[in-house]
């Protein structure tokens, strides 16, 4: 139903781009002949603002992979780097959770390791909201950060990285079949705020897929058995995106440098000192307002890194959208 709802709206929306241009066109054809220029520029008025209305839904469509209109697990990790890293990896848990907020999709904490000083060492979110995995999806990666440390008395500038993942939440009717021999759980006391409760019991759950490496972790309820299934629940979103990223590597070769998040595979450089700059290193895409895309504003970039993945040109993709 939520399949059909999707297509029913993207074909009435794409019906009524059509009936309007052609309605516009025939009012400046008929202002022309009428000598008439308020009629003229009223529709050309009306013309850009229906082309930026289809460059909306041109983005929209590219939303179309097996998982895209499923909500989203987003998980951040702090590089190397101690405090400087875990500082910058909580930046980017706020910048994606206002950029979730501004799109009106709700954010939850799944888990949370803060750091000793400042900042996190790892976090895990569930963001809730129409195609929240297709817009996300792209961001997996790593992100670069350049700054004169607020850590550093010798005001010296620090160079520091995070690694973020995007996984689709899968619903009961897609079979994962995980054997109890490829697992590993661990309990363990969560760390954070939580009251005594939390420092007193073995509430987190910690498991460990041991064929792939994966690991996942939920400590924001207080039953242990409520830890433990959505753990679970995050183990199989897990496979399954790498299921999904297999064959989408098997499809299409510009898609490789997602096999692998390691230190040398960075997608976007955020600059805030020596100058102001944030760049994504796949498309090429800029900004000079980092405050602007550390408060969530990312759009241009995902959705030029989305055109890239679909059409494998986001130089003029991204000149079309803009």
């Amino acid at each position: 139903m939520r399949r059909r709802q999707a297509l029913d709206e993207a074909m009435t929306s794409y019906t009524k781009l059509e009936r309007d241009l052609a309605d516009n066109i025939e009012l400046i054809e008929l202002g022309e002949q009428e000598d008439d220029g308020g009629v003229v520029a009223e529709a050309e008025a009306a013309l850009k603002a229906l082309k930026s209305e289809a460059q909306k839904r041109e983005v929209a469509a590219l939303l179309s992979g097996e998982a895209d209109s499923n909500d989203s697990y987003l998980e951040i990790h702090a590089g190397a780097g101690g405090t400087e890293s875990q500082d910058w990896a909580q930046m980017l848990m706020r910048m994606y959770s206002r950029w979730a907020e501004r799109r009106g999709f709700k954010v939850e904490t799944i888990g949370i390791s803060q750091g000793e000083e400042a900042g996190i060492k790892s976090a895990s979110l569930l963001i809730k909201g129409p195609s929240a995995y297709g817009w996300l999806k792209s961001e997996s990666g790593v992100h670069r950060l350049v700054r004169i440390s607020p850590f550093d008395s010798a005001a010296r500038r620090h160079t520091s990285f995070a690694s973020v993942s995007a996984f689709p939440v899968i619903d009961e009717s897609i079979d994962i079949t995980i054997e109890d021999k490829d697992v590993r759980i661990d309990t363990y006391r969560a760390s954070g705020a939580g009251g005594q409760h939390v420092n007193t019991t073995d509430s987190a759950v910690r498991i460990t897929h041991v064929p792939t490496g994966i690991v996942v972790q939920c400590q924001n309820e207080r039953s242990q058995h409520k830890n433990r299934a959505t753990a679970w629940a995050m183990l199989r979103a897990r496979l399954y995106e790498a299921e999904l990223q297999r064959r989408e590597e098997e499809a299409q070769a510009e898609a490789a440098a997602k096999s692998e998040i390691g230190w040398g595979h960075q997608i976007r450089s955020y600059v805030l000192q020596p100058y102001q700059m944030v760049k994504d290193l796949r498309t090429g895409v800029e900004s000079s307002n980092p405050s602007a895309v550390l408060d969530g504003d990312i759009d241009a970039f995902i959705e030029a890194a989305l055109a890239q993945r679909v059409h494998g040109d986001g130089g003029q993709q991204v000149e079309d959208l803009e």
